[in-house]
């Protein structure tokens, strides 16, 4: 008789100024990437990595969730308690977790990397092969994972987990630069991961500099894996520029026979393009800025905007990366113009011209 799957929980309670509030705003923001069920004095969530159960009794606000596996257990501890405090502001709350996964302050989604090898794959995509114990984990549950560069020169100090459950990062001369990037191929029984970061020869930027200059023994942090993945579909429209290649080449490798794909990537010239594998009937259409800034033509919104229905159809599911002024008119439209439903498509900014990390993604 096999054994039933365990399921970790943790539970923590909020004294809030006005905890209705809150939940509306918890509710409303997982709403964009999870299912998301609300009654008067309560709400669920269930996220691709488990589910949260949260009610109000007076002026506490009680958070309960579970997950199959501590990695995803502390995922959904972490961004309930990072959009909770977020936009709790000065009040302060205090958060304290317990339960499940509690007896370490080490962070399941961690790993220090070491570089096996760089190489080029276009003037402007450099592949880094990076090897790691443990990467089981980063084969499901996302397509992304966040690089974390130390200081050059200092002996790393990586981040811990606090008893909010968000992470406790390294400050002053060891503060760490954060990067996201896509797992473009993994080899779980070598350890090895394959990470291919655009670079900017000439612009000193974080994660550029740091894969010109990456040489074998280097190291590095990773923590994931994250981010929205692909839902079943016949039909796919991908869209990106050069920073959704590696999603889009990884998503295209997954596909089924029977699944249609077109693709709409947009790059600087014919010397960017890459060969990209797939079982399934491919479409691809390469958009050249021809020297144009990356993030200034607005091609790729334009384009969208003029295809049929024959490639966006009601059963189509849209997956599009991009600069975020392309991201905002993509959505805008699929939601607001073709009414296409919020579970057949997912929509990201990738990055946003003038601004770094995560400030790149986040919603005005």
């Amino acid at each position: 008789m096999s054994a039933m799957p365990t399921v970790l929980s943790s539970s923590a309670t909020v004294k809030l100024q006005a905890p209705q509030d809150m939940l509306d705003k918890l509710c409303n923001v997982f709403s964009e990437h999870a299912r998301v069920e609300r009654d008067d004095a309560e709400g669920r969530i269930e996220t691709p990595y488990g589910k949260a159960h949260l009610t109000i009794a007076g002026d506490i606000l009680s958070l309960d969730v579970e997950a199959d596996d501590e990695t995803s257990l502390a995922y959904v501890r972490m961004v309930l308690a990072d959009s909770l405090l977020g936009f709790a502001g000065t009040e302060k709350p205090q958060l304290s977790w317990v339960g499940d996964g509690l007896d370490s302050t080490e962070l399941p989604y961690f790993r220090e990397m070491r570089v096996v090898s760089a190489r080029d794959l276009t003037p402007h995509m450099r592949r880094i092969r990076l090897r790691g114990a443990n990467l089981a984990r980063f084969a499901i549950g996302g397509l992304h994972i966040r690089l974390l560069f130390a200081p050059e020169g200092r002996k790393p100090v990586w981040p811990t987990i606090g008893r909010d459950g968000r992470p406790v990062w390294p400050e002053g001369d060891d503060a760490l630069t954060a990067r996201v990037y896509t797992i473009r191929t993994i080899d779980i029984e070598r350890g090895e991961v394959d990470i291919d970061m655009v670079v900017h020869p000439g612009n000193d930027t974080p994660g550029s500099t740091w894969a010109l200059n990456a040489k074998p023994g280097g190291v590095v942090g990773m923590t994931g894996p994250g981010g929205g993945s692909v839902e079943d579909a016949r039909r796919y429209l991908l869209v990106g520029d050069e920073t959704a290649l590696p999603a889009i080449g990884r998503i295209l490798e997954t596909l089924p026979a029977e699944a249609e794909a077109t693709v709409i990537l947009e790059i600087d010239s014919p010397a960017d393009r890459q060969s990209l594998q797939s079982a399934a009937t491919v479409d691809v259409r390469w958009v050249y800025r021809d020297g144009a800034p990356a993030g200034t033509t607005g091609r790729l919104a334009g384009i969208v905007e003029g295809l049929d229905s024959s490639v966006i159809s009601p059963d189509t599911f849209v997956w599009a990366g991009c600069e975020f002024t392309d991201f905002k008119q993509i959505r805008a439209h699929l939601r607001k113009e073709r009414k296409h439903e919020r579970s057949k498509h997912l929509v990201v900014a990738y990055w946003r011209r003038g601004f770094d990390g995560d400030n790149a993604r986040r919603d005005d």
